[in-house]
């Protein structure tokens, strides 16, 4: 089996909000690594938020905004990635630019290799271009390795109908297809994401990041939060 697991940058921050906390990131690397032992392939791509969000700035041109947001996706996986590795996983950071010696460049057949040999793969650097969020990142990278899954690590606890922390009386869904998300602008992942993983057919599954051995059981399909079904 082969997931790509999302992690948002603010949710490796911990209670600080920016920045790293270094034991959220050391439970989400045991439990990475207890998946990798069982023989599952773990690809990883890490939002840029704990950094750097652009978009609140009206003062930058839009380019320039995402491209500082792909370097903060970058710092993030070399950051984990070290984490990772300080547990005993072996580790590999694809990018699709050049980074010098930081990361080696994206394809296919070099993700499918790091695969074989057992290694965490990180997708960093999102599309490698402006106006393509992180989502779009995970979607293009999952469609692109063929993946099984996408496994969404979220603050959140699953998909609703509505927002929870405005509407108390907000339905969590168990299961719903990307078509009714699409419909309802359920925003699981944005638009372009969305319609990706429809065309492609790959199922997500969302929960809440801080739930006890939440990655784990997302990956086994037993969780306490809500398949996106394709």
């Amino acid at each position: 089996m082969r997931i790509l697991l999302k992690l948002s940058g603010e949710a490796l921050a911990g209670d600080k909000k920016t920045g790293f906390d270094e034991e959220t990131v050391r439970k989400v690397a045991l439990q990475v690594k207890e998946l990798t032992e069982k023989g599952t392939e773990v690809g990883i791509v890490i939002g840029g938020g704990n950094f750097w969000r652009g978009r609140t700035s009206e003062n930058i041109d839009r380019v320039k905004a995402d491209q500082i947001g792909m370097l903060a996706t970058i710092m993030n996986c070399i950051y984990v990635s070290e984490i990772f590795r300080s547990e005993g996983m072996m580790t590999n950071i694809l990018t699709p630019f050049e980074c010098g010696s930081f990361t080696k460049l994206f394809s296919k057949d070099r993700a499918n290799k790091y695969f074989a040999k057992g290694m965490v793969v990180f997708f960093a650097g999102g599309t490698g271009h402006p106006y393509f969020s992180t989502d779009t990142g995970v979607a293009l990278r999952a469609i692109e390795v063929e993946a099984d899954c996408i496994l969404l690590a979220k603050a959140i606890d699953g998909v609703y109908d509505s927002d929870p922390a405005t509407n108390p009386d907000a339905k969590k869904y168990t299961e719903v297809s990307i078509d009714e998300v699409i419909a309802k602008n359920l925003q699981v992942v944005d638009m372009t994401a969305s319609i990706m993983v429809r065309d492609n057919k790959i199922p997500m599954r969302v929960f809440a990041l801080q739930e006890e051995k939440s990655i784990v059981n997302a990956a086994d399909g037993k969780f306490n939060g809500t398949t996106v079904t394709v």
